[in-house]
């Protein structure tokens, strides 16, 4: 059997994803991988089969998506000339994280596709959703990237076909310990404003990791660092809170480590203001407007924050063997004998 993986590469949580899954894949199955995306800053490990401008989107200084210059960006003309030069009759199944060139492609060729992504779980009623609802917004999470089946993963399982959070090993391995930091990882907000807010709260230390930090330099009682692999870990498990946006990964990583955790869902992206009530739900912050009363609730969440438990982790060759499954056309988690197209074996 051979599939291609889509994967989207804007936001961590697709490519960190991606990096679990596939070398567990690759045991039973052989694997392409297409990374699209243009506002994206890593890239996947071990070799990429395709790469696509795809869809992103772009975020102003303030933590809001761009509208503007999101729509200035979409280039539907590139964008069907990539779904149309995919070769999708070497493939048994398509595995799309909520990447749509993939995911197209698949449906306009009639071939098979699993949609496995945390937006996946959004198929579900069950998945919390904010008090007031975009229908606008839930027809482009069900549209954007279409699949024939779903796999989506949360903080809980609110359904059957919800996995808990793919967590990379790196984070799984971590001994975490209480220091007098916390970190922080905002990438939609300028770093340079955030280092005028922290410096207001100067009781704790604070260290901002910045995709527009290109040297680590400290002022006050607050560091500004590049995105790093190593020193985000480290970080992250001496921390006594973690503080970023609501998307996924980063939540998920800290529930995990058991921190205090505040988030501020990105302004217009309906994904993260699903996730945020989530997080509220199971006890966290959530900060939907950084007004003036921003510094006094910083000062509120450090002295009485809750630490959020994560109650459980995905087993990624569980998740694999269901992604297999699927892609055959079973819902046993029993991977089945399919001959490789490559080579005419049987796994």
């Amino acid at each position: 059997m051979k599939i291609l993986y889509g994967v989207q590469g804007t936001g961590h949580g697709h490519i960190n994803r991606a990096k679990a899954l596939i070398p567990i894949l690759r045991e039973f199955v052989e694997v392409d991988v297409l990374l699209s995306g243009y506002n994206f800053h890593m890239d996947l490990d071990g070799g990429v089969d395709f790469k696509k401008r795809g869809i992103s989107l772009t975020y102003d200084s303030k933590g809001s998506v761009d509208l503007f210059e999101t729509a200035i960006n979409l280039k539907p003309v590139t964008f069907m000339q990539d779904v149309q030069s995919i070769p999708l009759e070497d493939y048994d199944f398509v595995l799309c994280d909520f990447e749509p060139v993939t995911a197209w492609a698949a449906k306009l060729a009639g071939v098979r596709s699993v949609g496995l992504s945390h937006q996946a779980s959004f198929m579900s009623v069950k998945s919390p959703r904010p008090y007031k609802k975009s229908l606008l917004a839930e027809g482009i999470i069900r549209h954007f990237a279409p699949c024939d089946e779903y796999l989506g993963t949360h903080y809980i399982r609110y359904d059957n076909f919800i996995e808990p959070p793919v967590l990379r090993q790196e984070i799984l391995d971590l001994k975490p310990t209480e220091g007098n930091h916390v970190t922080v990882y905002l990438p939609a907000f300028s770093h340079h404003s955030l280092v005028s807010i922290f410096n207001k709260v100067p009781e704790i230390d604070w260290e901002i990791f910045s995709p527009e930090c290109e040297k680590e330099y400290h002022f006050g009682n607050t560091s500004v660092k590049p995105v790093g692999h190593i020193p985000f870990l480290n970080s992250i498990e001496s921390s006594v809170g973690f503080l970023c946006s609501a998307g996924f990964e980063g939540p998920s990583e800290a529930m995990y480590l058991n921190k205090k955790l505040m988030v501020i869902p990105i302004k217009n992206q309906y994904e993260q203001l699903c996730n945020a009530a989530a997080i509220e739900e199971l006890g966290g912050d959530v900060v939907y407007e950084v007004g003036d009363d921003f510094v006094a609730r910083l000062r509120n969440w450090i002295r009485f924050g809750k630490k959020v438990e994560l109650p459980e982790v995905c087993d990624i060759r569980y998740l694999a063997q269901r992604v297999i499954a699927l892609g055959a056309g079973t819902n046993s988690t029993v991977i089945p004998e399919i001959p490789l197209k490559a080579t005419g074996t049987s796994l």
